[in-house]
């Protein structure tokens, strides 16, 4: 494989399949990188949006599956897998929120299999799905990423949901002058009255960064792994192309080698999200008073 077409085949497999406004004022998808660029903000990445709804409902079907055939008796396997599930995330929940919310499971659960299944398509070789949508669509030049968790907007839509719950139950729990004070009035603190107010910009601009950094650590994090690991697949898909024998066969082992490690990287990063979020919706409970 040229260097060229190695370059334009990992371009390819790093792009979007991207709906927008055009050129001329009509909407469509993105022929190129640079159209879809020039899209701008409101452009929708379909890809994404279709395989998180789609991995969506996979998990609520699969659940409530194990729910209707739910059995005080003999349990299936299915719903062995699915206790086992709950009660690891329950205890997790249990471990590190101390207060009462019954929002908290039930979100914890969601997180951590909704973004392990996203996770988990990246174990697909990375050709089998783009050729798919291309034979189906007719289209052999369409771009088509089915990791959602390698596009930053769908980790930072998610990470952005669990900061809006953060601020909601933070206004909850301790009202509105509490939160302000939080964000005012700490780290640093006096008893003169003039120096504490002296001491708000201080206090906001630190307490401030370290609010936006929750969301903002949250999504590159989930986004910087997984989109390392998709690369690492995608450059060693290109071993392949080569028509080097030996370096072929290397790429079969790393291929393995790097799928079966990579197991262990799908599953963290869905047990480092959902763990961060409930010490951070932890946190947003804590009375300040």
């Amino acid at each position: 494989m040229a260097a060229e077409s190695a370059s334009g085949y990992i371009q390819h497999h790093l792009q979007n399949l991207t709906l927008g406004r055009l050129p001329d004022g009509s909407w469509g998808f993105a022929h190129t990188a640079e159209q879809a660029k020039e899209m701008g903000f409101w452009a929708f990445h379909v890809d994404t949006l279709g395989w998180s709804v789609f991995l969506g409902l996979v998990f609520i079907l699969i659940f409530r599956m194990a729910a209707k055939k739910a059995t005080s008796g003999q349990p299936g396997g299915l719903q062995n897998f699915v206790e086992v599930l709950v009660e690891f995330v329950d205890g997790s929940v249990k471990d590190t929120f101390h207060g009462r919310n019954p929002l908290i499971a039930p979100l914890a659960l969601t997180v951590f299999v909704w973004i392990f299944l996203m996770n988990l398509i990246d174990l697909v070789p990375v050709d089998f799905l783009p050729i798919a949508a291309q034979i189906a669509t007719g289209n052999e030049h369409l771009f088509f990423r089915a990791v959602a968790t390698t596009d930053p907007n769908a980790t930072f839509g998610m990470s952005i949901a669990v900061f809006a719950l953060i601020i909601f139950y933070s206004i909850k729990v301790k009202g509105i002058g509490g939160f302000l004070g939080e964000l005012t009035l700490h780290p640093f603190h006096s008893s003169n009255i003039v120096v504490q107010i002296i001491l708000i910009p201080v206090n906001f601009l630190l307490e401030f960064v370290t609010l936006i950094a929750k969301p903002v650590s949250l999504a590159l994090r989930l986004f910087g792994n997984m989109y390392a690991g998709e690369l690492i697949f995608i450059l060693i898909a290109v071993m392949f192309g080569t028509g080097i024998l030996w370096l072929g066969g290397m790429g079969v082992v790393l291929n393995w080698a790097w799928a079966v490690f990579h197991i262990l990287i799908i599953t963290l990063q869905a047990f480092i999200f959902m763990m961060l979020t409930i010490v951070y919706l932890s946190m947003a409970h804590e009375d300040s008073h």
